[in-house]
């Protein structure tokens, strides 16, 4: 069987959540299937080394406009020029007119959802309102086009099963993200300095992940950090990652204390490498999202250790598994008494380390593989009947 698989953006330096799933899926493939070809299919961009061909993987680099160009022309052309049988697209969007069975990995209907268009508009880039509009022209079409859609949650899952009326018998899967073995406690202390020195990280913090991306709840999150200092008078700073200054600066002008500017540490982006570091010495991880499909950072956090701070809402309690302290994300407040209780109550803030812990093993890349590679598999014997 030859397999095709999308993963346009893979050799980009910035890559993100999905673009890191769809390279976890590859690599994982690339140890457990040594008898199907495959052809992944990428843009070229300056990060070319994240991902190298083995015997039966090789890659193919295509030129070729704008994200839609090169997804809607550019993509099934090359498909079908290297005799795909199958063509996974794994990003939420895929070609609609190509030859062979599509499968194709649906993060996340958020998008389409009218209870969330108003907080996705309200502070969303250019870029991600673009991106939103193509997203809801292109999904329903591809949603009927596809042979498997994947998503990584059952409550994602049922989302797009009512919002899309599937009926199809299992059309459409569950398939959980991992978490990549590198994130575990680091005790290294060379390791720990570099890292420390690296992104200029102060002695005590707390890591947030927030972004431009509305739902992630970044003015809720700094509502409820500078309560906490308000409150507690503790020294305490947030770490942030990849965030512009000037954005922070209006969100601080919204919630009325732009002095708190002096209490955010912004590192710039991140390798993924040195994420376990800056999680092992954060005393609180904060993942206060109002929506996600699944929420690997959640477990990524729990793998090094730290106690996690989640939303009662969507996929987080499902993919926490009661290892996390959960919160309503539309009440800064309650952002607040978690991150106050558990640094007062020490034999809480262990529980929630050691259940972290726990939880985050039952989560890895490879058994994401192996369940997608049944898929493929499934797919070649129905349409060998």
């Amino acid at each position: 069987m030859i397999i095709g698989i999308e993963g346009q953006r893979l050799f980009r330096r910035k890559k993100h959540g999905m673009d890191m799933v769809a390279l976890e899926l590859i690599k994982n493939l690339q140890t457990i299937d040594k008898e199907n070809e495959y052809y992944i299919f990428i843009k070229p961009d300056e990060d070319s080394s994240v991902l190298k061909e083995t015997s039966n993987f090789k890659i193919i680099e295509l030129e070729g406009g704008s994200y839609p160009t090169w997804e809607q022309f550019v993509l099934p052309r090359a498909a079908k020029e290297y005799g795909c049988d199958i063509l996974h697209c794994t990003s939420n969007t895929a070609p609609f007119n190509c030859d062979m069975p599509l499968v194709t990995t649906l993060h996340d209907i958020i998008y389409m959802e009218s209870n969330y268009a108003k907080i996705l508009s309200g502070s969303a880039t250019p870029y991600q309102k673009f991106g939103n509009i193509y997203r809801k022209l292109i999904v329903p079409r591809v949603m009927k086009k596809s042979k498997k859609v994947i998503t990584v949650s059952h409550f994602e899952k049922n989302r797009i099963a009512d919002f899309f009326e599937v009926n199809e018998k299992n059309k459409l899967e569950a398939i959980y993200n991992g978490v990549s073995e590198h994130f575990q406690p680091i005790a290294d202390v060379e390791e720990l300095k570099r890292v420390k020195e690296l992104y200029n990280l102060p002695e005590k913090y707390f890591f947030f992940l927030g972004n431009t991306d509305p739902k992630k709840n970044t003015k809720g999150t700094l509502e409820a950090f500078s309560s906490f200092l308000t409150e507690t008078n503790l020294d305490y700073k947030l770490v942030m990652l990849d965030y512009d200054r000037n954005e922070l600066e209006k969100i601080l002008n919204e919630i009325g204390d732009k002095g708190l500017i002096d209490k955010i540490v912004l590192t710039g982006y991140v390798v993924n490498t040195d994420l376990p570091v800056i999680y092992s010495l954060s005393s609180i991880f904060l993942y206060p999202s109002l929506r996600e499909s699944f929420g690997i950072p959640m477990l990524e956090a729990m793998a090094c250790g730290v106690p996690v701070i989640t939303s009662n809402t969507s996929s987080m309690p499902e993919v926490s598994g009661g290892a996390a302290h959960i919160i309503d994300p539309f009440k800064p407040e309650e952002i607040t008494e978690g991150i106050i209780k558990i640094l007062n109550d020490e034999s809480y803030c262990e529980e929630l380390k050691k259940k972290g812990l726990s939880r985050s093993k039952m989560f890895s890349w490879k058994n994401m593989a192996k369940e997608v590679l049944g898929l493929y598999n499934e797919i070649k014997i129905e349409s060998h009947d």
